[in-house]
């Protein structure tokens, strides 16, 4: 058995879309100067967010007024991928150097590493979650919608993709971070997206139930977000072979944080126009 390691545990509790995503890069850009260890932080939203990937457009994709009216906030991702509706869910991240011995090369087989923790959660919930093996599927579908697309980032429980994540490296830094919902709401979520015509978003909404599931659509008992969030921190201790230690940011960090939250996060030029 070769000895624990030592990350940072960031329990960072329920945060708006801009501040959770100013978290995540300046952690990053922390651990790629050497400032802080890997970290794995555990997270929610409030408000909830839309958050949409690094590449993906806005125009006629996505109903802005909706967003708005629904009370939520969006925001662009630093990682790729689909947009993801964050409301009753728990959320991951992790930042650790891409040349760090347990990391493989390969994006695929880094994330199949990390996600051994998310695995591990689900098991420690009672629910059987397995890796949806991607050799098979090649992605076809022009969806803006993330959970209508299980690829090889995804955990699937009874055939349906339970969390989606995605990935980025920079700096020399690996951050993947993804959404484990508690309960998922696609009425609400449809509502978010634009269609040529009504019919074609109830038979994507009615789609989307087939294919997306959430912890509470298979737990036999009702989770809170803190019991789920507990099995999940031991679930990466667990796989990882880790020693998590708690770190809360200090002033310093804080307004460097909130900075990049003003700056960038709730920039319309970085959300909307890139």
């Amino acid at each position: 058995m070769h000895m624990k390691e030592t990350w940072y545990y960031i329990d960072s509790g329920h945060q708006t879309p801009s501040f959770n995503m100013a978290v995540d890069e300046c952690l990053l850009n922390w651990h790629s100067k050497g400032l802080i260890p890997p970290v794995l932080r555990l997270y929610g939203w409030k408000p909830a967010g839309l958050s949409i990937g690094y590449f993906q457009k806005t125009a006629n994709k996505i109903n802005l007024e909706k967003v708005e009216e629904k009370g939520f906030k969006l925001v662009r991702r630093l990682t790729g991928g689909r947009a993801v509706l964050h409301d009753d869910e728990l959320t991951y991240s992790i930042i650790i150097s891409e040349d760090h011995p347990c990391i493989p090369t390969s994006i695929k087989e880094a994330y199949l590493y990390l996600s051994k923790g998310i695995l591990n959660g689900y098991q420690l919930l009672h629910i059987d979650a397995s890796f949806h093996n991607q050799s098979l599927a090649k992605s076809t579908s022009s969806s803006a919608v993330c959970f209508e697309e299980p690829s090889w980032y995804e955990l699937i429980v009874d055939g349906k993709k339970a969390a989606g994540s995605a990935q980025t490296r920079k700096n020399g830094v690996l951050l993947q971070h993804g959404s484990i919902p508690i309960t998922i709401n696609e009425e609400v979520l449809y509502d978010l997206f634009l269609y040529p015509s009504e019919a074609v978003k109830k038979r994507a909404q009615q789609g989307f139930k087939d294919k997306a599931i959430s912890i509470q659509d298979v737990s036999s008992k009702v989770l809170s977000y803190d019991t789920v969030k507990t099995a999940f921190r031991e679930g990466f201790e667990q796989a990882l072979n880790l020693n998590l230690e708690p770190y809360h940011f200090n002033e310093q960090e804080l307004t460097e944080i909130k900075t990049l939250q003003r700056d960038k996060y709730e920039n319309d030029q970085w959300n909307l126009n890139r």
